[in-house]
């Protein structure tokens, strides 16, 4: 299958007609599609230049509504981690001997970003992009403030879990965003601006978290949140604008009915659909069920879920044990201990720009040995090879900080972690994207919440494996289980057609 029929695959004629500019030899006959064609009672874009269409928007405006986006999902991940390094400092303060509940303090968050995809998704389909967003900024900041006003561990551990929950908007609807504005060709660039943000923010945390909490209290580190939130959301509030097609042509067909007096009129994107599928139920509905559905019935949703999700635990797990480890191993000061991270975000860029030189290249190979045919198991390969890395790096970072070995090696030994971390993540949402193009948004989406289950959970378990067994063999242990999960990327490369063809998706 080529590149084309591919995209065709993905959307269907409609879809593309209404959210692209075209050019004449690509336009669909009128009379398939009647667009804003009022004789026949439908409501569309008023032609293929419409200024209204967001796929039309000048590009200054597109960047910036962009860039604002990316901003606020910086910054929400950059939340669940700024706080890692300052657990010492609260612990103090409220007189909290579990080392249990200063590491839920930490994670909770993350069942924040669990919950919130489930129904703000659907939220967005109702009601459109901008306002969804928009409430849940506010909410983020307020539950923020919250976390800087807490007066015990109790009501911290609450309001870090409303402030992930608000938090999670930015991560659900901002790939949205993108599709709405952007064209295919163009949405490469767009992508890659939007991912800075979800890349360095939870690793640049830590960084900046350790110096404030040392210096000016662990208060500020939610402070400093919450300043940043406030500005980024009233941007938003004020230079943001509703994206979403659906909505944008709903709005037009309310205003024409009252202005022409024809209640008959009907939105282009939805003619022709179930009315109970339209209905806000039953889309708020489905969009919570379809996910969990996916979760269970495929078996490729829940083998790449469940290896993401456990890399993903393994990775909070790090954020919040690295802390103590070289307070108490190495003797270092809380503001100090941020630049330990450093190894995974070196780790993490390096694996960026190995996928985005490796990805294509050898998918181009595989197909032309496969007659010119691609199939979606050809971005598993190299997974093999950076899963490799995982175990590796667990083994050595684990033994090096158990003979107290000078504090470097440590943190050159995280940088393969963060290499394969990056190589095994994107290779396989890709993947997932590309086997279930019709059902993407419901297999990321249920991958997004089992991925924020495992890694507000299992770094619960981190405080007492490690006082059991010891640095040495508590990373080993991590390490042996990650050996377990390296082959499913090559038993998904040669059976996975199998099993796609033989568990389809039928939602």
């Amino acid at each position: 299958m080529d590149a084309r029929q591919a995209e065709e695959e993905i959307g269907t004629d409609l879809e593309k007609h209404l959210s692209r500019k075209s050019t004449k030899k690509d336009q669909l006959p009128p009379e398939k599609y009647p667009l804003s064609d009022l004789d026949n009672d439908l409501v569309g874009w008023d032609h293929q230049d419409d200024p209204t269409n967001p796929r039309n928007f000048p590009q200054r405006k597109k960047w910036t509504t962009l860039g604002m986006v990316a901003a606020i999902t910086f910054l929400s991940p950059l939340a669940s981690s700024i706080f890692a390094p300052g657990i010492p400092f609260v612990n103090a303060d409220f007189n909290n001997t579990s080392l249990l509940l200063g590491a839920f303090a930490v994670s909770v968050y993350l069942l924040g970003f669990a919950v919130g995809p489930l129904f703000l998704s659907p939220l967005s389909e109702i009601y459109g992009r901008c306002i969804v967003l928009n409430v849940s900024n506010v909410f983020f900041c307020a539950f923020t403030l919250g976390c800087a006003l807490a007066p015990n561990l109790g009501g911290l551990i609450t309001m870090r879990f409303f402030a992930g929950l608000g938090g999670s908007a930015c991560l659900t609807i901002g790939t949205g965003v993108i599709a709405d504005m952007f064209v295919p060709q163009e949405r490469g660039k767009a992508v890659a601006m939007y991912s800075v943000g979800i890349l360095f923010g939870p690793i640049l945390g830590p960084i900046c978290g350790g110096f404030v909490a040392q210096r000016a209290g662990w208060r500020w580190d939610m402070w400093v949140c919450f300043i940043a939130g406030v500005l980024l959301t009233v941007g938003l509030i004020f230079f943001n604008s509703e994206t979403y097609h659906p909505v944008l042509l709903q709005r037009k067909t309310n205003k024409l009915r009252k202005e022409l007096g024809r209640p008959e009129l009907q939105n282009i994107m939805t003619y022709n659909k179930d009315a109970a599928a339209r209905s806000q139920f039953q889309i708020l509905k489905h969009g919570i069920v379809r996910p969990m559905r996916m979760l269970t019935t495929s078996p490729i949703v829940l083998f790449c879920s469940l290896y993401v999700s456990f890399l993903f635990g393994l990775l909070i797990l790090l954020f919040t044990t690295i802390t103590p480890v070289f307070i108490q191993t190495y003797g270092w000061s809380p503001e100090l201990t941020g630049l330990a991270y450093l190894g995974i975000g070196i780790g993490n860029f390096m694996g960026i720009a190995i996928v985005a030189r490796t990805s294509d290249a050898t998918i181009i190979r595989l197909a032309k040995k496969n007659k010119g045919v691609y199939e979606p198991e050809m971005r598993l390969p190299l997974c093999v090879f950076f899963g490799l890395l995982i175990p590796i790096s667990l083994f050595i970072y684990g033994w090096l900080t158990f003979y107290r070995v000078h504090w470097i090696g440590p943190i050159i030994a995280l940088i393969p972690f963060g290499l394969g971390l990056m190589g095994i993540f994107a290779p396989l949402q890709t993947y997932m994207i590309d086997c279930f193009p019709q059902f993407a948004a419901s297999a990321i989406a249920g991958m997004t919440v089992l991925r924020c289950l495992f890694g507000a959970l299992l770094p619960l378990a981190g405080p007492s494996m490690y006082e059991t067994l010891g640095l040495g063999w508590g990373n080993s242990m991590l390490g042996f289980i990650a050996v377990a999960f390296i082959p499913v990327p090559a038993l998904l490369f040669k059976y996975g057609k199998v099993i796609r063809e033989r568990y389809p998706v039928n939602l």
